[in-house]
């Protein structure tokens, strides 16, 4: 019998990265899972402990997979994430560089160091946001996931000939714990005119569409999934 497919899934242990791992365990992968703690998948995912902010953390968490993914990879989701709101006046440094390091330099770093192992046909898949467009008092995390769909768009070029896709999936308002976190008291999430949060669920699906042979002939696009929030 054909090997299980595999994946290296960042931020695996909650809310959208964790509903990620939920599908794909659930279609028959088998999942590598950076995250600084474990999810609740103990006996189906191997977790590599990491925090993505820190780069000796991730450096030396890659080392890892490289060793784990020895016979080769077929996917690597970036899905870890955090956000920090604030507007001009009060931008803070610190979670400026925070958030690149975690949805920018951990990308680069990831499908970098993965490149070469994934297989022919392979599919890498960023998780961005629909705020990436520009969002009052979200410039700072705005601007770290629009970089990925640059990121996206020159892999998507560069990983062509080998028939690797490389896509970004833009969710809106999604009902994880990020929503209620107290520092983005300032920015309250709006509900989308369809009338309710997008499901971690809904965004995975959206994902596994892309990883399986579905999203073969997609690549270098953003796929925004928001209920309708981008339409005003």
């Amino acid at each position: 019998m054909p090997s299980a497919p595999v994946a290296v899934v960042t931020g695996g242990s909650s809310g959208i990265g964790l509903a990620v791992t939920d599908a794909l365990i659930g279609h028959g992968w088998r999942v590598v899972s950076l995250s600084r703690t474990r999810g609740p998948q103990q006996a189906t995912v191997t977790w590599v402990p990491c925090d993505l902010a820190d780069l000796g953390s991730l450096e030396h968490g890659m080392d890892h997979v490289a060793g784990l993914a020895d016979g080769g990879v077929d996917a690597v989701v970036h899905c870890a994430g955090l956000l920090r709101t604030a507007y001009l006046g009060s931008l803070d440094r610190r979670h400026g560089a925070t958030m690149w390091a975690v949805h920018v330099r951990a990308a680069e770093v990831l499908v970098d160091r993965l490149g070469e192992r994934l297989h022919d046909g392979g599919r890498v898949v960023l998780v961005g946001s629909r705020t990436m467009s520009g969002v009052a008092g979200k410039s700072q995390y705005a601007a770290t996931k629009a970089a990925l769909a640059a990121l996206a768009r020159a892999w998507a070029a560069e990983l062509a000939p080998r028939a690797i896709t490389v896509n970004v999936v833009a969710p809106g308002p999604t009902r994880t714990a990020m929503l209620d976190d107290p520092v983005r008291a300032g920015t309250p999430p709006v509900v989308p005119p369809l009338g309710r949060l997008v499901e971690p669920s809904e965004v995975a699906a959206l994902v596994l569409f892309l990883l399986e042979d579905t999203g073969a002939m997609i690549t270098g696009q953003t796929l925004v999934v928001c209920g309708g929030a981008s339409l005003g």
